[in-house]
């Protein structure tokens, strides 16, 4: 990754042509000269020379031959700024100065750990990120070019005109800058870039702070990320800091960032007791773009089903980063709900929204849809694949190919590009992984486990290798080597429901204690899917402990679960124990579930007219 021709060319040479050859691992790499030129933002030059050559001296250029930046609008420009300053990733071979950025780029945020969870620069940030959180870049008036050059030399470097950038804007601060800043006049602390652009360095590189929010000395009690105060009164710490703002300002503007902060910290930390904060910040009309697609890719990573509405309703949301995170969010979770949504997501006005609307609908048959949608369907598919190889260089991007083909129900092409992803990243193990799934949907069992005999090799206690490698083993009846597979992915990751819930149907056999143990790890890490609880009750009723059992049916019946057999079981139960009466309670229940399918309901509403209602 950090190879010049992968990762650097593009921002620091200017008409730079990779020339990667995949079949030998090289380049050709030619570029016209160091640096930004004039071509980066005008494109080629040639045809403007001679036209401006052919037209009588101090006769206007009827047309220039060349992009005139002059005419672009305040987006413009910063989208044509932004892939050199943005912590990105290419979503398509070419980007032409003047077009969108969200049509050429995606970006990372705050699930990005080199940022604080308040978003001040911990790591190698660029600007981008942190400029989209700016209330001036959030106004739709200000530009790159209101402070910098097209060669992006600062235009306000002379003492005297220091707060000028600020104008016109914030003029009374301008003007009374001491009474705004606390500090004299004449200090560097009345900068108004001191406070509100800090500089912070990384790799020795120093950087400014393009948020342009005011210092907040909370953060850095709570995250440790930086503060301006702080960056100058090193003799004093935060805490310090914080109460002089707090006593300054009557308005407690540290509130929102905290509270942004606390939930991104908390999804990080994958502690879920706050998702009901998170999805409805979510879901609150002026929430920032940057904390909402970070909390949205976070979040991926919970496993309580109430996101997915939040997730579905993000699909409609103004930002194009929140819509593409989004329908990554999504992808595995084809409802009624969120297929229509993602549908209409392969007809966004953004590409990054088509291609990741894409991914997630890899798995879906177009034939079953309707012409329209099946077109813009398979036309999204078109764009991701053109997305993918983007970056022919990049193991990443063959990997994710590799993805896109195996959910789409194309084995040998994803083996393909898994293979290229392997040669490129010798040492990374999610494509041996999804490898061997490939040679499993093949019915390649013997590759599929050498695949991950390889991967084990690189990091014997990887978890999916050892989970995946547990499932194959079972598939084939190797049961006590599968046990192990298991057994080391459970340590690998002691919070597996999945790992746990293998175990318990191993040990069902001849350990039933071991297996009662295994059963409540899972339904306990993973009391949101029904399966694993069921599977509890059923062995304990198996056991003989049926009055164990019941309390665990009961808390599926209770929360609505849309697990039939669960009903049925605890139905059953009480059947057999005579209590008609609650019998009939829990059939009622099952019958009257908009969760469960009309058949299963149907089912239910039959078992209670045979009873009797």
């Amino acid at each position: 990754m950090y190879t010049f021709n992968t990762s650097c060319h593009g921002c620091h040479v200017s008409q730079v042509s990779i020339n990667y050859d995949l079949s030998t691992d090289s380049y050709r790499t030619t570029w016209t000269e160091p640096g930004i030129n004039c071509e980066t933002c005008h494109n080629p030059g040639g045809e403007h020379v001679r036209v401006a050559r052919e037209t009588p001296k101090g006769e206007p250029l009827k047309d220039p031959k060349i992009i005139v930046t002059k005419k672009f609008t305040v987006e413009q420009h910063n989208s044509t700024c932004g892939p050199c300053h943005a912590k990105m990733s290419p979503i398509s071979p070419v980007f032409t100065p003047g077009e969108r950025f969200f049509d050429h780029y995606d970006l990372a945020t705050l699930e990005d750990t080199d940022f604080s969870p308040d978003g001040r620069d911990l790591g190698e940030n660029y600007t981008y990120t942190r400029w989209l959180m700016s209330p001036c870049a959030k106004s739709g008036k200000l530009s790159c070019m209101h402070c910098h050059t097209s060669s992006g030399r600062y235009r306000f470097r002379k003492p005297e005109d220091a707060n000028k950038a600020c104008l016109p804007c914030h003029g009374e601060r301008v003007e009374n800058v001491s009474a705004h800043s606390r500090h004299p006049a004449e200090s560097e602390a009345s900068r108004c870039v001191s406070c509100h652009m800090p500089v912070t360095e990384f790799a020795r590189m120093r950087r400014s702070d393009h948020s342009m929010l005011p210092p907040t000395p909370a953060a850095t009690v709570a995250y440790k990320s930086p503060n301006a105060c702080n960056l100058c009164h090193t003799d004093k710490d935060a805490a310090w800091a914080d109460n002089l703002v707090r006593a300054w300002r009557p308005r407690d503007y540290q509130a929102p960032v905290l509270r942004q902060a606390g939930l991104v910290n908390a999804a990080r930390k994958r502690d879920w007791k706050q998702l009901p904060e998170m999805l409805a910040w979510l879901e609150e009309k002026d929430h920032d773009e940057v904390v909402a697609a970070s909390l949205i890719r976070l979040l991926r990573a919970c496993p309580d089903e109430k996101k997915w509405p939040a997730f579905i309703n993000a699909l409609s949301d103004p930002s194009p980063l929140v819509r593409g995170a989004a329908a990554v969010a999504l992808n595995g979770y084809i409802t009624p709900k969120s297929l229509p949504a993602l549908l209409a997501a392969t007809r966004d006005d953004y590409l990054l929204v088509r291609i990741r609307a894409a991914e997630a609908l890899a798995g879906v048959p177009p034939d079953r849809l309707p012409k329209a949608d099946r077109e813009s369907l398979e036309k999204a598919r078109e764009e991701a694949e053109t997305s993918f190889r983007a970056r022919p260089d990049d193991h990443a991007s063959h990997y994710n190919l590799g993805n896109f083909y195996l959910a789409g129900g194309k084995p040998k092409k994803a083996l393909d590009e898994f293979a290229f992803s392997s040669r490129l990243r010798p040492d990374s193990i999610p494509p041996l992984v999804n490898a061997s799934l490939a040679h499993n949907a093949l019915g390649e069992n013997d590759k599929a486990e050498k695949s991950l005999r390889r991967a084990l090799k690189i990091d014997p206690a990887n978890f999916a290798a050892n989970l995946n490698l547990g499932m194959l083993l079972g598939e084939t009846g190797k049961t006590k080597e599968s046990e192990a597979a298991f057994r080391a992915a459970a340590k690998a990751d002691p919070a597996s429901p999945v790992a746990a819930f293998n175990l318990c149907v191993i040990a069902s056999k001849d350990r039933m204690d071991e297996a009662l143990k295994w059963c409540r790890k899972a339904s306990e890490l993973r009391p949101e899917d029904p399966r694993y609880g069921y599977t509890y009750a059923f062995f304990l009723d198996r056991k003989g402990d049926t009055a164990k059992a019941i309390p665990v049916l009961r808390k599926i019946v209770d929360r609505k679960q849309p697990y039939p057999l669960a009903y049925v079981m605890l139905g059953t139960i009480y059947e057999k124990q005579g209590k008609t009466v609650e019998a009939k309670k829990v059939y009622r229940k099952a019958a009257d579930n908009a969760e469960l399918s009309e058949q299963d309901r149907a089912a239910f509403r039959n078992k209670l007219d045979s009873m009797g209602k």
